[in-house]
């Protein structure tokens, strides 16, 4: 049984994402939380496979929740279910921690796709929200992973691989590793100039 949780401050999108959910073999909804504190209360007693997360939440940006969630309960999947289509949502919900990204247009099936396949360890995007990424992607925007993204964000505050390396709790050997596929992956010959792209095209 999959056990979800709908984060979401809209009673008629939540109780229709419920009642679709109920009705789905293997899938039962846990809990529903309409803010980030009834979500963060919720989950102190409530143990979720997959969170349903809006991103415009009356207390908190549904990103800082994702971020909060994932780094306390990293066990937890979550699925963006948003009406947000801009890829700087994306980006960032991706960022934070999120699995995948539904938008409230998608059809039913497309809801219930979601959930199975982060359920199952993959990632899933709406058709529309997959459409804007591939669209961003052909027009080369650099995608970074959580881990570069804390490696970038470290090395453009100045810190040396080992210093890198104990607050990331990583050897310096893979401090190293990650900073030579950043290298290759940001088309960059040096650390400075890596610095420079990434201020200028705002990756962190």
């Amino acid at each position: 049984m999959i056990k979800v949780v709908i984060v979401d401050d809209h009673p008629i999108v939540a109780d229709g994402i419920r009642q679709l959910i109920s009705e789905e073999a293997g899938m039962d909804v846990v809990g529903t939380a309409m803010c980030g504190k009834d979500c963060k209360e919720l989950l102190q007693n409530t143990t979720p496979d997959i969170i349903l997360l809006d991103i415009n939440l009356p207390d908190m940006n549904g990103m800082d929740l994702c971020a909060y969630v994932h780094n306390r309960y990293p066990f937890i999947r979550i699925i963006a279910l948003t009406g947000f289509k801009e890829y700087f949502y994306m980006q960032k919900m991706l960022q934070n921690g999120a699995s995948g990204y539904l938008l409230k247009n998608a059809l039913p099936e497309e809801i219930l796709e979601g959930i199975r396949s982060v359920y199952k360890g993959e990632r899933y995007f709406s058709e529309e929200a997959g459409s804007v990424i591939s669209a961003r992607k052909e027009k080369g925007k650099l995608f970074l992973t959580i881990r570069e993204t804390e490696l970038l964000s470290l090395i453009v505050e100045g810190y040396t691989n080992k210093e890198i390396a104990e607050k990331l709790f990583l050897g310096v050997e893979t401090v190293n590793s990650y900073r030579k596929n950043l290298l290759l992956k940001l088309g960059v010959k040096n650390t400075a100039a890596m610095v420079k792209l990434a201020i200028t095209e705002k990756l962190i």
